[in-house]
């Protein structure tokens, strides 16, 4: 597979481009959605602990803005690109779209592996980035979350430097904060669950019945072992996991109580007892009724897709799965649920928390996980109801309702002035 197929931007722009043709859409809506409306790139020098400094590159992307204040999270990886942030602002803008949220896209992305940092490093790179992009950002212009390796606790790190930049409380600038400062009571677990709820809707619309069902799951990290507690509850059999680690097999069904209690012990997959050993390759071949890709890009390829046995993949990670992947997938007939449907819980439950601080009101978990529900299983039905209509595949259709609502919004702004828009 060529590298140009691998560029998740390339990939996502494509996608736009056919999903504005199938709507009948004119070209220039291609033109204002493919380009992201601000894309700024940050030169962050710290100074660390042994004296030593250092130089990393960050940047933050902005798609667009016209249902609301951009939304996305910023995540700390060596492998952190410019294309990869912009496709993963324009997915940003996509989901909130498609789950109707008054929220534009935005994501944020600094090249580097934290393991590589102390605690302290961390803490001073994790200051010093939100220290360079706070010109443009702000709870009434772009409102930033965690995402990969960042957690409640960066988060804080990063709110604290901008209230002392700004010399005020401003709870509302990030969201996936530690709960005593302003968080949302549900936010940590709420991608796991907006999955399952998915999940649960496929399986319905599929006639399968998920106390009977078994699943594998490839990364096991916040969204993974969120996903595996709330399989289990529902009575799936969760048979395999999969991360950096490793992997573990059971046919028979793994013990996940057992087995998040053993990582939250600061355990490995692998060396969990009483299972199989099994590789990634392994894993997505397995005879399961669902696979749930939430690790990397680019895991479900013209090399994995053959053996995928699975009637469900979830995409519970960005971008999981590369174009020739899919078109495998898609000609055996495997039901897919798109990662800007399948993942869009965090954002969901991130705009909650965003509406409780603008409010100062803070809403008890019950409530958190019922709005999420209706929200997920609305857009669910939206999504759904689109593939009916044009007798496409999911991911088409998901691109389709996102670009609906996005070109509703752009014509009531007065961007888009000609061509009858009703039959959207």
């Amino acid at each position: 597979m060529s590298t140009h197929d691998q560029n998740p931007y390339e990939i996502v722009k494509k996608l736009l481009s056919e999903s504005v043709e199938q709507l009948g859409l004119d070209e220039s809506i291609y033109h204002i959605l493919k380009k992201p409306m601000r894309v700024m790139e940050v030169s962050i020098p710290i100074r660390k602990e042994d004296g030593s400094v250092e130089n990393y590159t960050g940047y933050r992307s902005q798609h667009l803005d016209v249902l609301g204040p951009c939304k996305g999270g910023i995540r700390f990886h060596p492998s952190v690109t410019l294309d990869e942030v912009k496709a993963l602002s324009i997915w940003m803008s996509l989901k909130s779209a498609i789950i109707e949220l008054p929220l534009g896209g935005g994501k944020g992305g600094v090249i580097v592996n934290p393991e590589d940092l102390n605690q302290r490093d961390l803490e001073e790179l994790s200051r010093s980035y939100i220290r360079k992009i706070t010109p443009v950002i702000g709870p009434e212009k772009d409102i930033p979350a965690p995402d990969m390796n960042t957690t409640p606790e960066i988060m804080a790190w990063m709110i604290d430097e901008y209230d002392k930049l700004r010399g005020y409380n401003i709870p509302g600038l990030i969201t996936g904060k530690p709960i005593i400062i302003g968080g949302s009571e549900g936010r940590l677990d709420a991608t796991g669950r907006g999955v399952v709820i998915h999940i649960r809707e496929a399986a319905n619309a599929l006639n399968i019945d998920l106390s009977r069902a078994t699943a594998a799951l490839q990364g096991f990290g916040n969204v993974g072992s969120a996903t595996a507690k709330f399989l289990h509850e529902s009575g799936v059999k969760v048979v395999a996991v999969t991360d950096v680690s490793g992997g573990i097999y059971k046919e028979e069904g793994l013990n996940i109580p057992a087995l998040l209690e053993f990582i939250g012990e600061g355990n490995v997959i692998a060396d969990f007892k009483e299972c199989e050993s099994i590789s990634n390759e392994e894993m997505f071949a397995l005879p399961v009724d669902i696979l749930i890709p939430a690790a990397l890009e680019n895991q479900i390829t013209s090399e994995t897709a053959p053996s995928i046995q699975a009637k469900i993949v979830a995409e519970a990670a960005n971008g999981p799965t590369t174009p020739e992947g899919n078109r495998i997938l898609e000609e055996k007939g495997t039901f897919i649920i798109p990662d800007i449907l399948c993942n869009a819980g965090g954002v969901t439950v991130s705009y909650f928390e965003w509406v409780q601080n603008t409010m100062n009101y803070y809403w008890k978990e019950e409530r958190v996980n019922k709005e999420l529900e209706e929200k997920m299983i609305a857009a669910f039905k939206r999504v759904y109801e689109m593939k009916e209509n044009k007798g496409c595949e999911m991911r088409q259709a998901a691109y389709m309702v996102g670009i609906r609502h996005l070109v509703l919004a752009l014509q009531a702004r007065g961007w888009i002035q000609n061509g009858d828009l009703s039959k959207l």
